[in-house]
């Protein structure tokens, strides 16, 4: 059985700052299992991309191979997009991100495949801070091919399909970004919109590599007791570091209170937050601490969420290398092609 989406829209829907409707960040109907907290992923990155306005033409989205790489087909079906082959987003993302700046680019991995086959990929795209988000959709499962546990599998989880606890030591991509020097690095469950929504937005806004890695429990073969990444266990084991908004740079909006306290904030467009600011114990700009609160909360068994370590002087791949204002794919021949003397001049430099 096949299903159409209807065309069908009510005329008084409400559009955003650029002209667009919810619906126009929308894609075609998911195929994944009902249920499935991969789609709930899907719909928080619709909605962020509505509130932020962001023209859907502007966004290039990107995926590997897997439950999660298939997500794209189901949100923002007029923004670019490439199915990259098992695990080589990042180089297809570094590839394009280097001719086209101008673009917004959005990559969506799972566990499979970047905690796999796509490791070494994952290690370079961090410690070059390419400009990007990429999101992990982590259910600890290879649910393409009947429910394997994958490397981000807990040490004595058990999924449906295996039976047996796991006995293999965990990859844990937060950390290993921490460690690699991400420059935003955070964890969320599909579940949780309120969170979720919010981190995309300031992972979209963040100029260089954000990774938002998100536990989205299998339905189908990772959702049973035993396993780590279930719905239940996730639940009642999450701990979030601090409640999640996002703001605009706009006009500055000043507010003081005192610290571990919470205060309503009203913002640009008439609607108002509610603010709960951090205690002196944690400050996601250290990153030292938020790899010892990693640890701590390995240890206790708890899946830290929340924005874990953000850098507020992070400078991108183009930054680093120093390209050219103008996006490379915009560059003519008059730019691309060296006076004599030029040539000259660095023929003489070699000597």
């Amino acid at each position: 059985m096949s299903f159409i989406k209807p065309v069908f829209d009510h005329p008084k829907l409400p559009a955003n700052k650029v002209g667009y409707r919810k619906r126009d960040y929308e894609g075609r109907i998911s195929t994944l299992c009902a249920g499935c907290g991969h789609d709930s992923i899907s719909g928080s990155i619709v909605q962020a991309c509505y509130e932020m306005s962001i023209e859907p033409h502007r966004l290039a989205k990107l995926s590997g191979i897997g439950c999660s790489s298939k997500t794209p087909t189901y949100f923002l079906s007029n923004s670019h997009g490439f199915n990259t082959v098992h695990g080589r987003m990042p180089s297809i993302a570094t590839g394009a991100n280097l001719a086209n700046k101008e673009l917004i680019y959005l990559g969506v991995s799972g566990d499979g495949d970047s905690a796999s086959i796509g490791m070494g990929q994952f290690v370079h795209v961090v410690r070059r801070n390419l400009n990007m988000t990429y999101i992990v959709m982590n259910n600890g499962c290879y649910g393409l091919t009947k429910g394997q546990d994958s490397a981000t599998a807990d040490i004595g989880s058990i999924s449906k399909s295996m039976g047996v606890p796991n006995t293999f030591t965990p990859i844990d991509l937060v950390g290993m970004a921490m460690e690699l020097g991400a420059s935003f690095v955070a964890r969320s469950f599909s579940g949780d919109k309120q969170q979720l929504v919010p981190l995309i937005k300031l992972a979209l806004s963040h100029p260089g590599f954000a990774l938002i890695d998100i536990i989205s429990p299998c339905v189908t073969f990772n959702n049973n007791k035993g396993s780590t990444k279930s719905y239940d266990y996730v639940r009642q084991h999450i701990e979030a570091t601090s409640a999640m908004d996002f703001v605009p740079e706009m006009v500055e909006i000043k507010v003081e209170y005192p610290e571990g306290e919470s205060i309503e904030v009203k913002m640009h467009d008439g609607s108002s937050i509610r603010l709960s600011k951090l205690t002196d114990q944690w400050d996601p700009r250290d990153r030292n601490s938020a790899i010892a609160r990693l640890r701590e909360a390995s240890n206790q068994d708890e899946i830290l969420t929340g924005l874990l370590y953000i850098d507020p002087n992070s400078e991108d791949l183009h930054q680093m290398i120093n390209t050219v204002d103008t996006p490379l794919n915009k560059l003519t021949e008059k730019e691309l092609t060296p006076s004599v003397e030029m040539l000259e001049k660095i023929n003489q430099s070699l000597r």
